[in-house]
């Protein structure tokens, strides 16, 4: 059974294109049911837009949910967004979806602290997520 994740802000996206959304609303409920606080901004969304979001909602997490392949040209963005809003060094950064296992550890070095390729458990993530902020998200991880 997760652990309970009260008084935790997540922030969950879909980056781009991408039009599938199931997926990320499943993701979503799991966060909400392990007592997570789920700010969900839907698809089609601009790095700049995922940054000034998680700025103004102070949240502690941000999840993206990327199936179009293009996590290796959009992730950089939003990290370099979140630079420039200083917020890189406070938020939890997860992705999430069809990332091949050549990327991991590249995502890893830009500063994502998990990854989650598609078929991985909603436990798997809301654990990751309460065990990462309650050591104040050292090393990453997934």
């Amino acid at each position: 059974m997760a652990t309970q994740a009260t008084n935790i802000k997540v922030l969950l996206a879909k980056l781009g294109l991408d039009g599938h959304d199931r997926g990320i609303k499943v993701i979503a409920r799991a966060m909400r049911d392990a007592g997570m606080e789920v700010v969900y901004m839907g698809m089609r969304v601009t790095p700049d837009q995922v940054a000034q979001t998680a700025l103004q909602e102070d949240v502690d997490v941000v999840g993206i949910s990327l199936l179009s392949g293009a996590h290796m040209r959009l992730v950089p963005r939003l990290i370099k967004a979140f630079q420039e809003r200083g917020i890189a060094e406070d938020i939890l950064l997860m992705v999430g979806g069809t990332i091949p296992e050549d990327d991991v550890e590249p995502l890893h070095e830009m500063g994502v602290q998990g990854v989650f390729p598609v078929g991985t458990f909603t436990t798997t993530m809301t654990d990751f997520i309460t065990t990462n902020i309650s050591r104040g998200r050292s090393a990453p991880q997934a």
